[in-house]
């Protein structure tokens, strides 16, 4: 029986902003209900132990985000939840005191390039007072990433962004040695226990309307890595945003069936080759990282 490290379960394909980085989906909107969110985690609790809240949307949007919290615990998994981090402030106490609660990742460069302004300076002052309320109580690991970063040239904004972004984060975790010197894409900073930060180039979410490659190289997907949308689709990555690579409904098919099935084998089989067997997989550079 497989077993995923990496299980992205969509809890909403709802967002609050519309960030340059990441396009808007074109799917329904949609909150997982809570008895749906209860027959995802009895159908998946053999193939993992780690659960990640979003493929698209905001999790922290969901009305029902504690109670979810609450079923991952009593099923027996941790959870991780990557958020833009703006509703930090509203949705606090639906975060604190959550034993299933991994790891909380704060997408800082989210407030970039939004079709309204965000006050920055509040924002993070929201973000570093709940991080701190947080790691009172709680082992919580706290991810902060800067996933802006331009592999040809940053722009002034970005670098000036960044900068005010590192020196807020000095002064709150009395960082004394300036972070923008140790920072780089290939080493995290430990910032306080269980506090990191993280710098990487803004990658490219994979499109049928990208131009295809030479299909060669290699992807996790399907081996350490999988995914439900809110409608049930079985996904085989997180970068599948739209439910391209639709391997199944588990709401229909039992998931060991779905990840076992022609199509699911031939996506694994075709990447042991380093050939890439889907299209959007053809259409994705990510999988050029793992060579």
């Amino acid at each position: 029986m497989p077993r995923f490290k990496k299980f992205y379960l969509e809890i909403t394909s709802v967002c609050n902003l519309a960030c340059t980085f990441c396009p808007e989906t074109l799917r329904p909107k949609a909150f997982i209900s809570t008895d749906t969110f209860k027959q995802r985690l009895e159908a998946i609790r053999p193939y993992t132990d780690y659960l990640n809240f979003h493929v698209k949307g905001e999790p922290l949007l969901h009305p029902k985000l504690s109670e979810l919290l609450q079923l991952s615990h009593q099923f027996g998994f941790k959870v991780n939840i990557t958020t833009n981090g703006t509703l930090i402030k509203k949705k606090q106490q639906h975060l604190l005191n959550q034993p299933a609660l991994r790891q909380l990742n704060f997408s800082l460069h989210s407030f970039e390039g939004q079709p309204f302004k965000i006050d920055g300076d509040k924002y993070l002052e929201d973000i570093l007072t709940f991080v701190t309320t947080l790691k009172e109580t709680s082992e919580t690991i706290v991810s902060f990433r800067l996933w802006n970063l331009k592999k040809d040239e940053e722009t002034e904004a970005i670098r000036q962004s960044n900068a005010n972004i590192l020196r807020r984060l000095e002064e709150t975790f009395n960082v004394t040695e300036p972070l923008i010197d140790r920072l780089s894409p290939t080493q995290g900073i430990k910032l306080a226990e269980g506090v990191y930060l993280n710098q990487d180039y803004q990658f490219t979410w994979p499109s049928l309307d990208e131009i295809e490659d030479d299909g060669v190289g290699f992807c996790h997907g399907l081996r350490n890595q999988v995914g439900i949308l809110t409608d049930g689709t079985v996904i085989p990555c997180c970068l599948d945003g739209e439910g391209v690579i639709n391997l199944g409904n588990v709401d229909d098919t039992a998931f060991g069936e779905i990840i076992t099935n022609e199509r699911s084998t031939n996506i694994i089989d075709g990447f042991s080759r380093r050939e890439a067997i889907e299209e959007l997989c053809r259409k994705c550079g990510y999988r050029k990282r793992f060579g």
